[in-house]
């Protein structure tokens, strides 16, 4: 990819590229089918009868071990869709709602602006984290407030975890806090009001208990507050700020974020206090909408976490009407790969009530037995309709159709399509075909060229279409070679084709160092960083030139922005001295590494152990020598080769699988 234009600020590329899903860009071109960790396919850049191109979601970045492309999601549009810079990353910023900056013809004194509007935004956290350490000390002074958090079972443990505090009774409590309570920043973080009709300023939140909202970054972006009483409104949230909106922000994400992984799924609930609540219970996997409709964002952000996204709901009207937006907001990213589904309690219970009635043993069992995202989709279509008359399943098609049109293209999207031809009675090519008829036609931006006669622009006319297709089109120009195994869509025709043996796998280069193979698995898995330990984290950081240095500057990547991918972290690294030992690392078939996160765990553990002892060694060669003037130095030496002992037992057990 070429080098980023200064027209398009750096910031804005890494956020782009952080957002954004190259499985979703890729895959709007190359037939994608999930292998192991990866998604495979038949390169795009290269004739191929076996794929061999690869996509990481975690790493955020494609791959083709025969013909060695690699990049990012703007580097495939560019490659592969023939865009240039700017057009690549204005069609991304498009599809998920950004603005592309345009700096080419900006003034400095626009510059300047944004810069402080930067700045602004890192006030305004500044602002809230410290209101937010005042109303946690007021929460140990408070004790009708602790009495509500004991009432509802919450720990000091758990408490402590996710902020809890206190905002004390009366108009002006944080004038103790800011004693320039007139400042303009507390209007704009939202924790103070100012009356229109004579100018006074008055706390927004009062005598409530305190929920601070984080993002993933771990900084304090706005509160939730609960009134103690019967008082309205029940709940009370901070405003939109420039550094707060709740389409984009999920309540307990950040603390949730580990556990998410280890459950393996997100259990997402409508109230702050049913994800303290079951964080207390055994569930630290919840989050929570922030008064707001589940949205797209809200999905996609969750997605970055898990494969599996479990709504939580009450059974009542207003939890069905919920469960219907939710729907909405998970439609665009229910592939094949990922599982949406809802759970719908009794009308009287929310989650937390539940499981304090029932038991944490009974509430899995239900997240077990939660509907699946195609059920719920036909609930949802057939809902009002009589499906006994031909005007009843009719409607039901109408409803369906934008939900179904939502789905991505998939083996789920084309099993649904069939479902619901049998529910209304009409054959699956002849409702594909009804729907076709009003769709962008092809050759169009929205609709890529396919051949006359199919239902879809990917596959042969119904009737002729063996298993196991894949395709690939570019947006605009001639249509993709349609590629099967065993044989190839041509001209109308299927041809079939003599079947080919598996291509061998490409040899791995040997690995050039354990600093090089530790450097890959953090810059593939950024996340691994937060489970290592204060030792373990000395000895990477201490590591010579340029090793050591790199991974000094993937913890303050992981401190200042939490776990990325290598898609950001290669845009960040643009200029800086590591950059050409990452980029070298992290190129080339031996890059590779994905597979079971607990293997990858197992690897790197192994790897750090045997650099340890490593280390051990040369200290304990530097001891012997200076035993003779030291006599400490052989009691040093002693305690090092029982902590090399240790390390050496471990690796024996690692290397036995005992």
């Amino acid at each position: 990819m070429e080098n980023t234009p200064v027209s398009i600020p750096q910031s804005f590329i890494q956020e782009l590229l952080a957002r954004v899903d190259v499985v979703d860009v890729v895959g709007r071109y190359v037939q994608l089918k999930k292998s192991g960790a990866n998604f495979m396919g038949l390169c795009p850049f290269h004739g191929e009868k076996s794929p061999s191109f690869s996509v990481s979601p975690s790493k955020q970045f494609f791959h083709c071990f025969g013909c060695g492309k690699n990049g990012n999601a703007i580097g495939f549009l560019m490659d592969h869709a023939g865009m240039g810079f700017r057009e690549a990353v204005q069609d991304l910023a498009q599809q998920i709602g950004m603005q592309v900056p345009d700096d080419e013809n900006t003034s400095p004194q626009d510059r300047e602006r944004a810069a402080a509007q930067r700045q602004k935004q890192a006030t305004l956290t500044d602002v809230l984290e410290k209101a937010g350490d005042a109303w946690r000390r007021h929460l140990r002074e408070s004790p009708r407030a602790v009495q509500y958090f004991k009432g509802r079972g919450v720990s000091g443990q758990v408490a402590k975890r996710y902020g809890l505090g206190y905002a004390p009774e009366g108009w002006r409590g944080l004038a103790s806090v800011f004693p320039e309570y007139d400042s303009p920043l507390l209007e704009e973080s939202g924790l103070v009001i100012v009356n229109e009709e004579d100018g006074k300023r008055y706390d927004r939140f009062r005598d409530r208990v305190m929920f601070p909202i984080r993002n993933v970054k771990g900084e304090c972006i706005g509160f939730g507050g609960r009134v103690l009483g019967d008082d309205k409104p029940k709940y009370l949230n901070s405003p939109e700020t420039p550094v707060f909106h709740k389409g984009r922000e999920l309540y307990g994400l950040y603390e949730a974020r580990n556990a998410i992984r280890e459950h393996g799924y997100a259990l997402v609930t409508e109230g702050y206090m049913d994800v303290v609540a079951l964080a207390q219970l055994g569930f630290p996997n919840a989050v929570a909408t922030l008064g707001t409709a589940c949205t797209p964002e809200h999905v996609h952000k969750l997605f970055r976490f898990t494969d599996t996204v479990v709504f939580s709901f009450d059974g009542d009207a207003a939890g069905r009407r919920a469960a219907r937006k939710a729907l909405d907001g998970a439609l665009p990213y229910a592939s094949d790969t990922r599982s949406v589904k809802f759970l719908f309690l009794p009308a009287e219970h929310d989650p937390d009530s539940f499981v304090r009635a029932y038991g944490p043993e009974a509430f899995a069992r239900h997240v077990g037995d939660a509907v699946p995202l195609s059920r719920f989709l036909l609930e949802a279509a057939r809902e009002g309709c009589d499906l006994g008359t031909a005007e009843g399943r009719a409607h039901m098609l109408s409803n369906a159709r934008p939900l179904w049109a939502a789905l991505p293209d998939g083996a789920l999207k084309r099993q649904l399509l069939t479902e619901l031809g049998e529910l209304g009675q009409l054959p699956a090519p002849d409702l594909a075909q009804l729907w076709a008829q009003d769709s962008p036609r092809p050759g169009s931006a929205a609709h890529p060229p396919a051949h006359d006669g199919a239902p879809f622009g990917d596959e042969p006319p119904w009737g002729q279409e063996p298993p196991g297709m894949e395709y690939g089109s570019p947006a605009g120009g001639e249509p993709a070679r349609r590629w099967r195994k065993g044989g190839e869509w041509k001209g109308g025709r299927w041809r079939r084709e003599e079947q080919r043996p598996p291509q061998p796998p490409l040899p791995r280069r040997p690995l050039t160092g354990r600093a090089d193979h530790a450097a890959r698995l953090l810059l593939s898995h950024m996340e691994f960083l937060e489970e290592l330990s204060h030792e373990d984290h000395a000895l990477l950081c201490d590591q010579p030139a340029p090793h050591g240095a790199l991974f000094v500057w993937l913890e303050g990547q992981l401190h200042e922005h939490g776990p990325q991918s290598w898609a950001v972290l290669r845009e960040a690294l643009a200029g800086h001295d590591c950059q050409a030992l990452a980029e070298r690392v992290m190129t080339g078939s031996h890059a590779q590494t994905e597979g079971d996160e607990t293997e990858l765990r197992a690897e790197l553990r192994g790897l750090l152990n045997r650099m340890l002892i490593e280390a051990i060694k040369l200290q304990q060669n530097a001891l012997i020598a200076a035993a003779s003037q030291d006599p400490a130095a052989i009691e040093r030496y002693r305690q090092l080769q029982e902590r090399r002992r240790a390390l050496e037992e471990g690796l024996t057990k690692m290397t036995s699988g005992a």
